[in-house]
């Protein structure tokens, strides 16, 4: 359970990231640190004005996390990182239920971290990439009571967009977190048996609370 708990640190820091950068005007998408800045507009706009969103309404949250920010993420490149070297042992067909499983999961984490949204705010660092590249780190920090807390996102050019593929909260990146209990996981049981206790947690998220 402590591994899932740092994960969901993780991701509730992200998702204040994504939430709380403030912008004078509508961002131009098309380069990478002006599609962080945009897509933090959209989704805490949407969050303000929700009150069901802003009450917990985890099926309300899914839903803006799924069209807001997913479009927005990699998933099969964000999945494979997480899976490691396993990832090429994977037939087509368990790829893509990893990826599915992998998918519901970080979804329904990072709309359990909207709830947790307050009056935090973050900061944009100077872009550092050199001209045509195709992979960059947006960084940022979120600022609030306490120290800074460092954000930064992986992000690559796929054709004219930019994709975000891994997160860094506090010098960790996200796949790295997920690929040791992978790879632990995969160890005793297999890829099936991988595919298997992801779906077992997503359908145990999933069920409604008993009482």
């Amino acid at each position: 359970m402590t591994l899932l708990n740092s994960l969901r640190r993780l991701l509730t820091v992200a998702t204040l990231g994504l939430g709380l950068v403030h912008a004078a005007h509508a961002a131009d998408a098309s380069a990478p640190d002006q599609l962080i800045r945009q897509l933090s507009l959209e989704t805490i706009e949407a969050v303000k004005a929700d009150k069901d969103i802003q009450s917990g309404n985890i099926n309300k949250i899914i839903a803006l996390v799924d069209t807001k920010v997913m479009p927005h993420v990699n998933f099969q490149r964000m999945t494979a990182s997480a899976v490691g070297r396993f990832w090429r042992q994977a037939t087509p067909d368990q790829q893509n239920k990893l990826q599915a499983e992998f998918k519901t999961l970080l979804v329904r984490t990072y709309a359990g971290a909207l709830t947790q949204v307050k009056d935090q705010t973050i900061g944009l660092k100077p872009l550092r990439a050199a001209d045509g590249a195709t992979e960059v780190v947006v960084r940022t920090e979120i600022r609030g009571k306490g120290d800074p807390i460092q954000l930064d996102y992986r992000l690559e050019k796929a054709g004219a967009e930019w994709k975000i593929y891994d997160v860094n909260v506090l010098g960790i990146w996200l796949a790295d977190q997920y690929r040791n209990s992978f790879a632990q996981e995969i160890g005793a049981n297999g890829i099936d048996g991988l595919i298997k206790s992801l779906a077992d947690k997503n359908a145990k998220a999933a069920a409604p609370a008993k009482g």
